[in-house]
């Protein structure tokens, strides 16, 4: 019987606002589900990183790399790989920056060719991922605030694939991160950029 038979959400959320991002990580670990998390080393991943490796060292960190990022980035990606020992499982576009530059180019969210960009550089890595791993449970940075489609959502959500999507720090401001960075001292780097996105209030395409 899969998760999202099994689990009433909406109930779930309304339980889980109460309890702290730590208190959630320990009772999705208590699920004994095959759970996996993912990130792209944007500004506070350090925090589910450091939270969630912390809980369970081993656990299986996706890193979906467009091959797009600044070096700031993936600076960043190195310095917390290292300081926090992840178990980072690298997944890259099948075609080169090198080679899209001079058969597709970096279009821009209006361009039709948008899309194969999007599902070149992003979609493609992490269904790949997805498929190689087969997780029921997936950790996300997710937070309200940062587009429309995630302020509809809570702590708890399902993918299109069924798979159970975990946002411990859903609730948490930008200041309230800042302050939970300041107390562990974690770094962050806020030179990033998403060339699917462009926007930061856009939708990636991964979530929904």
């Amino acid at each position: 019987m899969s998760l999202e038979s099994q689990l009433n959400i909406e109930e779930l959320n309304r339980g889980l606002e109460k309890l702290t991002p730590k208190q959630i990580v320990e009772w999705v670990f208590d699920l004994k589900k095959k759970t996996i998390i993912t990130t792209n080393f944007r500004p506070y991943e350090v925090a589910i990183l450091h939270l969630i490796a912390k809980e369970n060292p081993s656990i299986k960190v996706i890193w979906c790399d467009t091959g797009y990022n600044t070096p700031q980035t993936y600076k960043h990606a190195e310095e917390l790989i290292e300081t926090l020992n992840l178990n980072v499982h690298l997944y890259v576009p099948k075609q080169t920056v090198g080679h899209r530059n001079q058969i597709l180019g970096l279009p821009s969210i209006e361009d039709p060719k948008h899309e194969v960009f999007t599902e070149q550089v992003k979609l493609e890595p992490f269904r790949r991922a997805m498929e190689e791993h087969q997780p029921e449970v997936w950790f996300t940075n997710l937070r309200k605030g940062q587009t429309a489609y995630r302020d509809s959502i809570g702590v708890l959500s399902f993918s299109k694939d069924g798979v159970l999507k975990v946002s411990p720090f859903y609730n948490w401001s930008d200041e309230d991160l800042d302050a939970y960075l300041s107390k562990q001292g974690l770094p962050n780097e806020f030179k990033y950029f998403d060339p699917t996105k462009v926007e930061s209030n856009r939708e990636c395409g991964l979530h929904i």
